[in-house]
């Protein structure tokens, strides 16, 4: 991505959503520690596991399930492989402080109030087609407001995202995206003992179940729009 379409980026994301956060130096208050690069498992989600050009799901259906540790990690990875990042994160819930500075410097944070701006952010950043992993959070976002997404929505963006390499994840708290090519299930169970272990150790414990792998069909797509 060349730097003048960052810039560009950057001022659009920054009309529309005034909390965006785009460099670790804004978060110049919080104490950063140095964190370990990316794991195996987390290579081969990316490599392996995970679709490029396609919407993959990612469900976290309980309260303690990993998927923040989750997010951190491919963030990690993707960073570790100087790719820029656009995270649209519903509830305003990123920790920053739990990822290292060098890494926030290759992210676009979007903080966003609620599921619909969401789904705005992920609309432009999507368009731009030229950020390799997008990831949308609506982990928290209280059910009143994740039954207002239309599913034609996951539909549009699957078309969006098909016409790049870019990967696309959607954190959910249930399985609501049709258009998902994969839905892989977080299992675990941790603590609140375990938020306070390494998150290397957390990893390696992770439980992830491959759900689903959705061959997108142009006529259903057709049929949609």
């Amino acid at each position: 991505m060349s730097a003048p379409k960052v810039i560009q980026l950057r001022q659009v994301l920054s009309e529309k959503f005034p909390r965006l956060r785009i460099r670790a130096g804004e978060e110049s208050s919080i104490a950063h520690e140095t964190f370990p690069k990316a794991l195996p498992q987390t290579e081969d989600l990316l490599e392996n596991r995970l679709s490029r050009g396609a919407l993959n799901e990612i469900v976290a259906s309980g309260r303690s399930s990993g998927s923040a540790t989750f997010i951190r990690e491919i963030i990690r990875c993707a960073a570790a492989r100087h790719q820029l990042i656009g995270l649209a994160d519903g509830c305003d819930s990123f920790d920053v402080t739990q990822v290292d500075a060098a890494d926030l410097t290759r992210l676009l944070w979007v903080r966003c109030p609620d599921a619909g701006r969401v789904l705005k952010a992920a609309d432009l950043l999507l368009r731009d087609g030229n950020l390799p992993l997008v990831i949308l959070d609506l982990k928290l976002n209280p059910e009143t407001q994740l039954r207002q997404i239309s599913p034609t929505t996951w539909y549009r963006f699957q078309r969006l995202v098909e016409t790049t390499s870019a990967l696309c994840l959607v954190v959910t708290p249930r399985p609501m995206i049709a258009a998902a090519k994969t839905r892989i299930n977080l299992e675990s169970d941790f603590s609140l003992g375990d938020l306070q272990r390494d998150s290397s150790e957390l990893l390696e414990e992770m439980k992830m179940e491959v759900a689903k792998t959705h061959h997108f069909s142009a006529a259903a797509d057709q049929r949609i729009a």
